[in-house]
Parts: C-alpha cells; structure tokens; sequence
C-alpha cells in the first residue's frame, strides 16, 4: 500500500508563497528520487521539480529562481517550497517518485504519483 499525500495548497495573491509537503509511506523514501508535477485544465502534466537519492536537484527554467524543491528523508517527507508565484502557476500539483538513479524529467519515468493539491494564484 505505497501513498504519497500532498499537503499546503491553497489560495494565493499574485506574489506570494506557499510550501507544499508530500508524505511518502509503504516503500523504502531514501531508494527514490522525488519529483513535482502541475496540470492545469486543458493542458499537459508540466515536470516542476526533482530531487534524486544523492541530493541533486532539478527545476525547468519556468520556476527556476522561484521554487525549492527539498527533502527529509527521516520524515518520508518531500517539499515544494513557491515564492513570487505567478497566476500561471495555478494547477493542481502531484508528488511523484522513482527508483531511477538518473532523474527524468517525463511522467513516464515515475513509479508512484500522490491524488494531488490545488495551488490558485490571483491577479
């Protein structure tokens, strides 16, 4: 019974921030890198953030500067810290994980996928 439960989302002014939490049960956290996707309606599942088991971390140049991707491996807890957030950044946004050593960067590539959390940014 893997779960991965996303946390944090909400209802956000242009300009502000929030830190999602994904809490990671029933496999073993520090084997998997860890990922964020977003999906707004009407369009694609867009890679966000990733974080491998060695710590290294990945961001496209859409969030670069802006968002945090971290991990407490302890906890079974991954984060996704958003600053100066954008209304294009408003989707329901997924916690994923992989075995993969090499991080990718497509959905694809990811074993376990959280349901979700709704992030809203106003104008």
């Amino acid at each position: 019974q893997v779960q991965l439960v996303e946390s944090g989302g909400g209802l956000v002014q242009t300009g502000g921030s929030l830190r999602l939490s994904c809490l990671a049960s029933g496999f073993t956290f520090s084997d998997f890198a860890m990922a964020w996707f977003r999906q707004a309606p009407g369009k694609e599942r867009e890679f966000v953030a990733a974080i491998s088991r060695n710590g290294g971390i990945y961001y496209p140049d859409s969030v670069k500067g802006r968002f945090t991707i971290s991990r407490t491996n302890a906890e079974n807890t991954a984060y996704l810290q958003m600053n100066s957030l954008k209304p294009e950044d408003t989707a329901v946004y997924f916690c994923a994980a992989t075995r993969a050593i090499v991080v990718p960067r497509g959905q694809r590539g990811y074993n376990y996928w959280g349901q979700g959390t709704q992030v809203t940014v106003s104008s």
